[in-house]
């Protein structure tokens, strides 16, 4: 039986967790200046942001993608804040219907910011009802059903629809074409993530020499989410087992005790890259095979491990499947067949 997203290694699930929802907001940046990362996405928002309050208008719909965990839901606050407007929060599928999403919009103030995470999972009835409210600032409330069936029409005010997904592809066109900001958020640096977990450890009040916040950032997947859990975790062995100062020695020595290897790779990682050198001879083999194979889901797969062992270069997506690269042949010490020898 697959597994549900939320029996995944809570240390490398990039995905928040309920308990985990005040945590994340106090370390979340307040203002474009302590937003680490995404540097061409953070300029050119500051610029968009500061023309529009200075025209007093609403910003233009924004949708923000790319893997969990690197700070679509942070810029959607600092842009509210920036603006000086209110901010209100919903996710696609907790909109189950049109009225849960007519209570959003008739509560809007004028330039308020209505966010929308994994908005790819607003069902179909609720997105139609979403168009007339970005387009033409207005929706309509059917009061009777049938061929005779009138319809209340609702002015809304201005206001400026900020969407997050992790699956672009699965967005109709009519809704992605009327974003007019559209910015894909990639994975950050080292030094990047170092710096946020600097920052972290600060608010938390954690003592971090430079090499441990580093090491840390090194074995974090790119994503600032996963390297703040990871601090948090570091810490316990620290306080528990050593002086209560993270090091080098003690993140690399508490990391390797949570299964995260010096490439950043956790257990079910090298699950998939053994199950495809071993299994299937290198690949190319399909997604939904691997996923019955290991056990886990097709979509746990695609968004949360494919798109980090693809940066590292451990995985390539072909028209045929996916494939393991020389690298993951090499990193196991395994000898590549003629084909493979080429992904790197």
């Amino acid at each position: 039986m697959a597994r549900k997203k939320d029996a995944l290694s809570p240390d490398i699930n990039p995905e928040v967790v309920e308990e985990e929802k005040h945590f994340e907001a106090s370390l979340r940046p307040r203002n474009f200046d302590e937003y680490v990362g995404q540097k061409s996405i953070v300029s050119k928002m500051r610029v968009y942001v500061a023309a529009a309050r200075k025209r007093n208008e609403a910003l233009d719909h924004c949708l923000f993608s790319g893997p969990p965990g690197l700070g679509k839901t942070s810029l959607a606050h600092i842009i509210a804040k920036e603006l000086g407007v209110g901010m209100h929060i919903t996710s696609g599928p907790a909109i189950e219907k049109k009225g849960d999403l007519a209570g959003f919009l008739t509560n809007l103030s004028p330039g308020d910011v209505l966010f929308i995470d994994e908005i790819h999972r607003l069902n179909a009835s609720a997105e139609e009802y979403l168009y007339p409210a970005m387009e033409d600032l207005r929706i309509d409330i059917p009061l009777d059903s049938g061929p005779h069936g009138r319809t209340v029409r609702i002015e809304v005010p201005p206001f400026t629809l900020v969407g997050a997904t992790t699956r672009t592809g699965l967005l109709t066109s009519p809704l992605r074409e009327r974003f007019q900001i559209q910015e894909r958020l990639d994975f950050y640096t080292p030094e990047e993530l170092a710096a946020i977990v600097h920052r972290s450890a600060r608010i938390l009040k954690i003592q971090t020499d430079e090499a441990g916040g580093k090491e840390i950032a090194r074995r974090a997947r790119g994503t600032p989410r996963i390297a703040n859990r990871l601090l948090r975790r570091v810490r316990d062995f620290a306080e528990v087992e050593g002086d209560g100062r993270i090091t080098r020695d003690l993140a690399d020595q508490s990391l390797l005790r949570l299964e995260i290897d010096q490439s950043g790779l956790d257990p079910m990682d090298r699950r998939i890259l053994l199950t495809i050198i071993d299994t299937y001879g290198g690949g190319p083999v399909g997604v939904e095979t691997i996923a019955a194979s290991i056990g886990e889901e097709r979509d746990t797969i695609e968004d949360v491990y494919e798109p980090f062992l693809m940066q590292e270069g451990f995985l390539q997506r072909t028209p045929r499947g996916r494939m393991a690269t020389a690298r993951a042949f090499e990193y196991f010490g395994k000898k590549a067949p003629r084909g493979q020898q080429s992904l790197l």
